[in-house]
Formats: C-alpha cells, sequence, structure tokens
C-alpha cells in the first residue's frame, strides 16, 4: 500500500529521512526532490558494461541548460533520503513528463534501507532548457509484507551524489 502525504509527514526522523525536508515539497502521496546541479555524461563512444566508464562533468548554470534527445545525463537529486521498513519509489513529477523528460530508463525502485542521493537517469525527446534545483520527482513509499533485509552494497549504498554504473563490479 502506498503512504499518504500525512504518512509520509508522520514517519519523517523514523522509517524516512529526507534532508532537508520541506513541507511545502509534500503531496497527497508523495514528495518532490529536487535535481542538483551537477550532471555526469559518458565521454566514451561505446559504453562498456564491463568496465568503469569515463564520464565528463557539467554544472547546469543558475540561467539554464539545454538538454538535447539521444543522450543520457546522470543527475541526482539536492536530497539526501534514507528510507527503512519501507520500499521508496522515484517517478517524474507530470509537469516534468510533459516537457517530454524522463528521470529514470529503469531504475525507479530503492531498496529498503538505501541511504544517498538518487541518481537521475535523464533523457528527453526533444531539447528542452533546465535549471538547477527544480523540483524534478518524486519519491513516494510503499509498505512490505514479510522479513525485512536492508539494503547492503558497496555499489550505491551511502553514496555522495551522482553515480555512474557500477555494474562492472559484478565482473570481477
Amino acid at each position: 500500500m502506498l503512504l499518504t502525504g500525512k504518512e509520509i509527514e508522520k514517519r519523517i526522523g523514523d522509517d524516512i529521512i529526507i534532508q532537508s525536508f520541506d513541507k511545502k515539497r509534500l503531496n497527497p502521496n508523495s514528495y518532490n526532490l529536487r535535481l542538483r546541479e551537477e550532471l555526469k555524461i559518458y565521454s566514451e563512444k561505446i559504453i562498456d558494461m564491463k568496465k568503469d566508464n569515463q564520464y565528463d562533468k557539467i554544472t547546469i548554470p543558475n540561467d539554464g541548460m539545454v538538454l538535447y534527445p539521444n543522450n543520457l545525463y546522470l543527475g541526482s537529486t539536492k536530497e539526501y533520503t534514507e528510507t527503512y521498513n519501507l520500499v521508496p519509489k522515484i517517478d517524474g513529477r507530470s509537469s516534468i513528463g510533459r516537457l517530454g523528460i524522463s528521470i529514470h530508463a529503469t531504475a525507479g525502485v530503492g531498496d529498503i534501507g538505501f541511504k544517498g542521493y538518487w541518481t537521475l537517469e535523464i533523457s528527453c525527446i526533444q531539447p528542452v532548457k533546465i535549471y538547477p534545483g527544480v523540483e524534478f520527482c518524486q519519491i513516494y513509499y510503499e509498505t512490505v509484507t514479510g522479513k525485512i533485509e536492508n539494503y547492503n552494497s558497496d555499489k550505491y549504498q551511502n553514496n555522495n551524489g551522482t553515480q555512474t554504473s557500477k555494474l562492472y563490479k559484478e565482473f570481477l
């Protein structure tokens, strides 16, 4: 079952940690997260899943930056989150989707016990100008049944921002 906004607010500081929580970004059944000013773009023509691919860092200026189709932009949330006893999920806000922006390719479901910033796999269907700090996506929470095991991974847990793929570690 999905938590309501009132239930999300009630669990802040307990099952849900959002730094910095602002009640103004609370929705009826989700919470809006903002876009951090840093993006990463793979700099190699062919991305190889068996290696740690090179990337370029881009800072989104305050006056905005244009995203172009057929590119993958890795961004992250400005907010650090922790979630216990619930499944955290993120998705794009409808206002962002109506601009033709997707915020994730496949990774919308988090793990119970995840601690960190959410990496966003951003793409667009036509050129669109974005800005840092905009409410870009929403996090929502589902209850679980059964024995809970918290997420524990050396790939993405306790990250400090935008993460490129660490799939290559599974091949080592």
